[in-house]
């Protein structure tokens, strides 16, 4: 069973109109059949437009499939909601979590794909003692089962938050008094081994093949490469966090 035929599923108009009026945070993804025209489906799809919920046109035969692997049945009505696996805090309680934390640092983590490497660097974060997680909205890897067993429970401890903008967020951060820095490989990155990161502070790590948007570059006071002691290509996404979050607390700690 895949990602996403494990994730839990809400099938029909009634219940996912519901929940999106309710508590619309609940949802992940709506999956609607095309050609549906019902007052009902509209006004669901009005209602993911107007809280920034995901949803996707797909044919009838899609949904029937999804269901069917899921939950044995294929009553939908032609609408599926793919529900969120993790229960998301509001960028300000993130942010106020920092000062409370062993770590002040918050991984900001820009469309990283895999679940996986979201799950390992949460695990990582919390047992350093970090302070939380900040997701875009769109085109982040579902926190479902994969990144769950790979967080090894850290996805339940660690508040994450889910923003319509990232870059934005990373302003609203600043204005709180965090420093905000980039990984990267450029030629103007410091190298981590000899820059101590001023906290509090959120770290900024980018997609697995293209690393940080521009928008979100720009954003970042300082970026940070990892020196390599042998002609590698690179490091993935959750060793280069890992290793960057161990450098910073070892620093806080007074270890070097």
């Amino acid at each position: 069973m895949n990602e996403r035929t494990s994730a839990p599923l809400l099938p029909g108009i009634k219940p996912v109109l519901e929940l999106l009026r309710d508590t619309p945070q609940r949802l992940d993804l709506v999956y609607c059949r095309k050609g549906l025209r019902s007052q009902d489906a509209q006004k669901i799809q009005e209602l993911c437009r107007t809280y920034h919920v995901r949803y996707t046109l797909v044919d009838s035969a899609a949904l029937d499939r999804l269901c069917r692997e899921v939950a044995g049945s294929v009553a939908h009505q032609g609408v599926v909601a793919r529900l969120a696996a993790t229960d998301f805090q509001t960028l300000d309680d993130v942010l106020a979590a920092v000062h409370d934390a062993p770590l002040p640092l918050l991984l900001a983590l820009d469309q990283v794909q895999d679940p996986g490497n979201i799950g390992t660097l949460c695990r990582s974060l919390y047992a350093l003692g970090g302070a939380g997680i900040l997701l875009p909205r769109h085109n982040s890897a579902y926190l479902g089962p994969a990144a769950r067993r790979a967080a090894a429970g850290a996805l339940d401890r660690l508040p994450v938050a889910r923003v319509d903008n990232l870059a934005h967020a990373l302003d609203s951060a600043e204005e709180a008094g965090l420093t905000i820095y980039g990984a990267g490989c450029g030629a103007h990155a410091a190298d981590a081994f000899a820059e101590a990161l001023r906290l509090p502070a959120v770290l900024v790590l980018g997609n697995e093949d293209k690393g940080l948007r521009p928008g979100v570059a720009k954003r970042c006071s300082r970026m940070l490469r990892i020196p390599l002691a042998r002609d590698f290509d690179s490091l993935n996404v959750a060793q280069a966090g890992a290793i960057l979050l161990g450098l910073t607390a070892a620093r806080q700690h007074g270890r070097f």
